[in-house]
């Protein structure tokens, strides 16, 4: 519906998404195989057989957003459409999208933090007892939020196309640069945390 407020069509943003969901769903799941510690020894087909096996888990955001931004600049050439708005309408989508997603986490019981005992915290239950984590899917959501409705409101005050992406960029690395500290399943290169380094980039 914002579209033409980025002199773009509601057809532009349809055909978008043909180009932009396939690669970042690939994304997703590259990032994560690239960056997780599996042990890719052995048989080439079974590694492959194992990578393409996304319902047992392991997608990471930031390689939907590279390969959703691959997809843009596709669309963009073929279409011979400027990038820059189309990547900010794209930011806004992903605001609500992550805003949404992290939803998934809180179902999937994963993607919690460390223990803690604010009031606010969440319990989970096993085999050992109910413990309590800070609920880093709730503060991701919320800074999502927080930063769809400000972008949003910034909109008709941009002052170049691509603002509204580069603006969304450092939003959220602000806050995942903060949130995955707390976080007890990260991606990691040694002692780093991938998504912190990422995000500080």
């Amino acid at each position: 519906k914002r579209s033409k407020h980025f002199g773009l069509t509601e057809d532009n943003i349809i055909d978008l998404l043909l180009y932009t969901v396939p690669l970042a769903f690939v994304g997703l799941r590259l990032y994560y195989v690239a960056f997780s510690d599996w042990d890719f020894s052995g048989n080439l087909w079974q590694n492959f057989l194992r990578i393409i096996k996304v319902w047992e888990g392991g997608l990471a955001i930031y390689g939907g957003i590279i390969g959703g931004l691959i997809g843009a600049f596709i669309f963009s050439k073929r279409k011979k459409i400027k990038l820059g708005p189309v990547a900010d309408v794209g930011a806004l989508g992903l605001m609500i999208g992550q805003a949404v997603g992290r939803w998934g986490n809180f179902v999937n019981r994963e993607a919690f933090g460390i223990k803690t005992d604010v009031p606010w915290k969440m319990g989970l239950t096993n085999a050992y007892g109910t413990f309590y984590y800070h609920p880093t899917f709730l503060y991701e959501s919320l800074w999502n939020i927080l930063g769809f409705i400000l972008l949003h409101a910034y909109t008709k005050k941009r002052k170049f196309d691509g603002e509204i992406f580069i603006l969304y960029l450092g939003w959220y690395g602000l806050g995942r640069l903060y949130i995955e500290g707390l976080r007890t399943d990260s991606l990691m290169i040694g002692t780093l945390r991938v998504s912190q380094l990422v995000a500080l980039v």
